[in-house]
C-alpha cells in the first residue's frame, strides 16, 4: 500500500494536500493555503522525497521528507482519518531516517497529540507572521528512549 511518489505530476498530491490542510487548519484563513499552492507545487514536492498510501488505486495519504530529516508533509484523506495510514506513513519514514524534525501549529491539537504518540518531542516553538499562529517544532531521533 506504501510506495515511493516517482510520478512528475503532482496534481494529485497537491489537491489531496489542499482538501487535508484546510480540513486540518479551520484557523486559519482559506486564502493563505491558496496563495501558498504554487510554492508547495513548484518547489516543496519537486524537491522532497515522497511516498503515497494507496487503496483502490486512490491516493489516501502521503508523506515527504526534505533534506533527508525534515517531515513537511504527512497529509491523510479527512475521509481516511484513523485508519492508521498515519502511522504506517511515519514508521515507514522512521525506518529510513534516523532523525526526523517537523513544524506543526499548536492549535491542530489532533496533530500534535498524533507526534507525541508517535514519538517526537516538543523542542521549540515560532512565530508564524503569514498566519500569524504559533508553532511546536518536534524531533524525533531513533536512539531516543520512548516517552512512558
Amino acid at each position: 500500500m506504501i510506495r515511493g511518489w516517482r510520478n512528475k505530476n503532482v496534481s494529485p498530491l497537491l489537491s489531496l494536500w489542499m482538501e487535508s490542510t484546510r480540513f486540518a487548519h479551520p484557523f486559519i484563513d482559506v486564502r493563505y493555503w491558496q496563495e501558498s499552492e504554487a510554492l508547495v507545487r513548484d518547489d516543496y514536492l519537486p524537491m522532497a522525497k515522497t511516498w503515497v498510501w494507496e487503496a483502490h488505486g486512490e491516493l489516501q495519504g502521503f508523506i515527504s521528507v526534505m533534506d533527508e530529516q525534515f517531515i513537511g508533509a504527512l497529509f491523510v484523506r479527512p475521509a481516511a482519518i484513523g485508519q492508521g495510514i498515519g502511522k504506517a506513513l511515519m514508521e515507514h519514514v522512521k525506518q529510513r531516517y534516523s532523525r526526523l524534525s517537523l513544524e506543526v501549529y499548536q492549535k491542530n491539537l489532533r496533530a500534535v497529540n498524533f507526534y507525541h504518540a508517535q514519538g517526537f518531542r516538543i523542542e521549540g516553538s515560532a512565530w508564524q507572521e503569514e498566519t500569524l499562529h504559533p508553532t511546536w517544532i518536534m524531533n524525533w531521533r531513533a536512539d531516543q528512549t520512548p516517552l512512558a
